[in-house]
C-alpha cells in the first residue's frame, strides 16, 4: 500500500477542510469575514474563497486606534494573497464606556463594536448574506473569550469551530496553503497590554504601538510591550531572553521603549504569556 508523504496528507487535509467549511456555508451566497489578517482569520477567509469562489467572500477590517499599523499592513497583504477584497469599516469602541473601563469582558465590548458596526449598510452595499469570524475549536474550550458572546449575540457563523478545526489544524492549513500568516504570532489588539480596570485610553496604545514596533525593528518577532503606567513590562519568548537583557541588544531595548514615552523599562523573566491579566482576573473572581 502506497505511504502519502507529507505533501499529500497536507493538501489531504486542506481538501477536507474546504469540504467542511463549504458545509458550513450552505446556502450562502456571499459571505463577510470579519478579518484581522492572523492566521485564523486568514484561514478562513482562504477556506471560504474556495468554497463559495473568491468573487462571493469579503475580508471585512475593523480600524481603529488599538489596530497596529503593522497588523493594518499585513492584513492587506494576506487579503491580496488570497484575492479576495478586503473592506476596512471604522470602529469606535473607544467611545463606549464599558470598553474604555477595560474589565475582564472589555474583548466583548470591542466584538460587540465591531459586528455592529458591520451593519444593514455594510451589508447591503457589498451583498453579503452571512457574517463569519475565526473562531477555532480551541478557542471555544477557553474560558476567557468574551468576543465569542458577541459572535453569538449577532449571529455570527463561526466555520472553523463547528467544522472541529484545532489551532493546529489551522495552522496546517495555513501552511499548506503557503499563506504569509502560516507562522505568524498571535497579535490580539493594543488594548490587551494594559491591565484589566485600568483604562484604555488612545495615549497607551499608541506608547504600546511605538514600543512593540521598535522592538520589531530590533528583530523580536514575538513580543508583548506591557503597559503599566510609567513602567513597561517587556514580555518576549524565554528562548529570547538572554540576549534582549545582553548588550547590546539591552540598551537599544531601553532606549526604543522609553522613547515610547516610558520611564522604566523591565524584562518579564516568565516569558510571554497570552492573555495574561484575562486570565489572572478570571482566577481572581474564582477565588
Amino acid at each position: 500500500m502506497a505511504v502519502m508523504s507529507d505533501s499529500d496528507l497536507a493538501t489531504a487535509e486542506a481538501d477536507e477542510a474546504v469540504a467542511a467549511v463549504a458545509r458550513q456555508l450552505s446556502g450562502v451566497r456571499r459571505l463577510g469575514v470579519a478579518f484581522s489578517g492572523g492566521v485564523d482569520s486568514s484561514v478562513l477567509l482562504a477556506l471560504a474563497a474556495r468554497a463559495l469562489g473568491p468573487g462571493r467572500v469579503v475580508a471585512l477590517l475593523g480600524v481603529s486606534p488599538s489596530l497596529a499599523a503593522d497588523e493594518r499592513t499585513a492584513a492587506h497583504a494576506v487579503a491580496d494573497q488570497i484575492g479576495v477584497p478586503l473592506i476596512e469599516v471604522a470602529t469606535h469602541e473607544g467611545d463606549r464606556p464599558e470598553y474604555r473601563a477595560n474589565g475582564p469582558d472589555r474583548c466583548f465590548h470591542c466584538k460587540d463594536e465591531l459586528f455592529t458596526r458591520i451593519d444593514a449598510s455594510v451589508v447591503a452595499e457589498h451583498g453579503l448574506d452571512a457574517i463569519a469570524y475565526g473562531e477555532n475549536a480551541d478557542d471555544v474550550r477557553r474560558d476567557d473569550r468574551p468576543g465569542s458572546r458577541a459572535a453569538t449575540a449577532h449571529g455570527v457563523l463561526t466555520p472553523l469551530a463547528t467544522a472541529g478545526l484545532t489551532k493546529a489544524d489551522v495552522r496546517r492549513i495555513a501552511r499548506s496553503f503557503a499563506l504569509s500568516s502560516a507562522d505568524k504570532p498571535a497579535a490580539p489588539c493594543l488594548a490587551s497590554r494594559i491591565p484589566h480596570f485600568s483604562a484604555v485610553l488612545p495615549r497607551k496604545l499608541s506608547q504600546i504601538e511605538q514600543a512593540e514596533a521598535a522592538l520589531r525593528r530590533l528583530g523580536f518577532a514575538d513580543l508583548r510591550v506591557r503597559h503599566h503606567g510609567d513602567v513597561a513590562r517587556v514580555e518576549l519568548p524565554p528562548d529570547d531572553l538572554p540576549r534582549a537583557a545582553a548588550e547590546p541588544l539591552r540598551s537599544r531595548i531601553h532606549e526604543a521603549v522609553t522613547a515610547a514615552g516610558f520611564r522604566y523599562v523591565t524584562l518579564d523573566l516568565a516569558g510571554i504569556q497570552s492573555g495574561a491579566f484575562t486570565q489572572a482576573a478570571i482566577g481572581e473572581a474564582a477565588e
